[in-house]
């Protein structure tokens, strides 16, 4: 697990004007900073996936943005459609560690021939906020049963004390 900075003021304005304010720009900004933690063995970069309905409202996947952003920095190749959001969580903003892990249980899936492009191969999984890991957890035992070799989990900010996420 790899993060850029820690959760605090400033980053949570970037992740609130990416999400919320459509300042997609800001996905370039963070993959920067994230970009220096690259792992060397890096073969493919996948975005954590937005269920299709939060897509729709908001109009684009702000991990598959900042995955596009450190694909044009690494030159490593980015495959946003290997994993799925199948199931439609809420907001998780609020929710602890359990509540986080319930909502997300079942909440993902390999694509259709995602075996074939993951085996054996060193995946980086990108995230935008990592809090207590449920969402994580869940993407990258997906992506281990797929057959990715290993796993590594890059997001721009890293929430040191979940209460104060909020």
């Amino acid at each position: 697990m790899r993060a850029a900075v820690a959760y605090g003021p400033a980053a949570r304005a970037l992740v609130l004007k990416l999400k919320y304010g459509r300042r997609t720009a800001y996905a370039a900004t963070a993959a920067g900073l994230m970009a220096r933690l690259m792992p060397e063995d890096a073969e493919l970069l996948i975005p954590v996936p937005l269920h299709r309905w939060r897509i729709w409202g908001r109009g684009f996947n702000q991990a598959a943005l900042i995955a596009q952003a450190l694909s044009r920095r690494s030159g490593v190749p980015v495959e946003a459609g290997m994993l799925r959001r199948v199931k439609a969580t809420p907001v998780l903003r609020g929710l602890g560690a359990r509540g986080r892990a319930k909502a997300v249980a079942g909440a993902f899936a390999a694509a259709p021939g995602a075996r074939d492009l993951l085996r054996d191969r060193a995946v980086v999984l990108v995230d935008d906020i990592h809090t207590s890991g449920a969402t994580t957890d869940a993407c990258v035992r997906i992506l281990k049963r797929a057959g990715a070799a290993k796993v590594t989990i890059l997001c721009w900010a890293r929430v040191l004390d979940p209460d104060a996420a909020d």
